[in-house]
């Protein structure tokens, strides 16, 4: 039987596939592991060979600041996971929101961002943008009318997380597209809390996807790392000069370790999943627990929506304990449940979110997301889900 060419495309093999063996390349020495590049710079045969390359007249890296070859097979194994053109690496997540952002704004511009997210997401947005003369906007990013009320003829960027951080709720990411493309803004999505596993923004409208690898790309609390995803023309245009000439550059290292996690993620996120679903019926039924959110419990206020645009619910589930000393009498009562800021963790992690990812937030601000003293996140580990039960059971009795 003659060979399908197209079976050695890896844009028609499975996921699984793709994360096990996109972007390999090789090295001479034949490694079944893909191999480590710890080098700062490259050398060239020939003077008028390192002067083509410069010119981008001929294939190959020039220096590590720019691109490296562990790095690049991180960027093309993650893009073809998201089913994205390109892929761009960085230090870290906020390092990634960081690039995302700056990359399509200029004073005078004007960005609207979802008011629920991460903290120093939010300090980026209402904070330092603002520094470059960058005017912005925060709106309830469940409320569609805020979103179109928010819109200017000079918004050229939008962000939003979806589910966001930390109370889980939800954006209608294909409606807020149409809204800012309307008005010829670019749709930054940060896909962290969902991953690339139970929700495609770019398939949804998204212009750019932002990951935080440091969370279940690595998932087992080792390394940082950030990516930033989308059409290479775009990535191009307003990332490539701004990565080449402030160095927000991920290391070989780093990049590596991402890469071999990437191998497992699925199979990961999908058991952290399921556990959260067992969970969350301990949750609802508990009377310690005052209210629990969940994207794929039918508790959830936007269940139709994450339904509608996600595959999986996730791996962190938000419950309100009813006051911050109840909240922290649990997590101290918890006896395999870590307490972490991190999330995404192959051990399950708990964080008081108004104390920590949330502190630099005005209590005004939190209050109006909802955050109230109450409020645990728990970032669902791989540990057995009778084992987990039982810890958040007697911890929750013992409070």
């Amino acid at each position: 039987m003659a060979e399908d060419p197209n079976d050695l495309d890896p844009r028609n093999w499975e996921l699984q596939t793709r994360l096990v063996r996109g972007g390999l390349d090789r090295s001479p020495f034949g490694e079944t592991s893909e191999a480590l590049f710890l080098t700062q710079g490259y050398v060239y045969p020939t003077p008028e060979a390192a002067e083509a390359r410069f010119k981008g007249e001929e294939p190959g890296f020039v220096y590590s600041r720019y691109a490296n070859p562990t790095n690049r097979m991180f960027e093309e194994r993650l893009a073809l996971l998201e089913g994205a053109e390109a892929c761009r690496t960085t230090a870290s997540g906020m390092g990634g929101v960081h690039l995302a952002l700056m990359g399509l704004l200029k004073a005078g511009d004007h960005v609207v961002a979802g008011r629920a997210m991460f903290g120093s997401c939010r300090w980026i947005v209402s904070h330092w943008l603002p520094r470059f003369g960058v005017e912005s906007t925060l709106v309830d990013g469940r409320d569609l009318d805020a979103w179109r009320a928010a819109m200017r003829p000079n918004t050229r960027a939008v962000f939003l997380e979806t589910p966001a951080n930390p109370l889980l709720e939800l954006a209608d990411v294909a409606a807020v597209c149409e809204m800012a493309h309307a008005v010829g803004a670019r749709v930054v999505v940060d896909n962290v809390f969902a991953t690339p596993i139970f929700q495609k923004p770019l398939e949804l409208g998204a212009d750019v996807v932002v990951y935080s690898a440091t969370k279940h790309i690595d998932g087992q609390g080792r390394v940082l790392g950030g990516a930033l995803l989308g059409k290479a023309e775009l990535l191009d245009e307003a990332y490539r000069d701004v990565i080449r000439h402030t160095g927000p550059t991920m290391s070989a290292f780093n990049a590596w370790v991402l890469l071999k996690g990437l191998e497992t993620l699925e199979l990961r996120v999908r058991r952290q999943a399921e556990t959260a679903m067992q969970l969350c019926e301990v949750l609802d039924s508990h009377r310690k627990v005052a209210r629990f959110l969940y994207p794929f419990h039918r508790s959830h206020p936007q269940y139709e929506l994450a339904r509608h645009q996600m595959s999986g619910g996730g791996t962190v589930i938000a419950f309100d304990l009813g006051s911050k000393d109840a909240a922290f009498n649990v997590l101290n009562a918890l006896r395999l449940v870590d307490i972490s800021n991190n999330l995404g963790d192959a051990k399950s992690l708990i964080t008081h979110p108004s104390t920590t990812t949330h502190r630099s937030v005005s209590e005004e601000e939190r209050l109006a997301l909802g955050l109230t003293d109450g409020w645990v996140r728990l970032s669902v580990g791989l540990e057995a889900p009778g084992d987990l039960i039982k810890d958040v059971a007697q911890a929750l009795d013992k409070a």
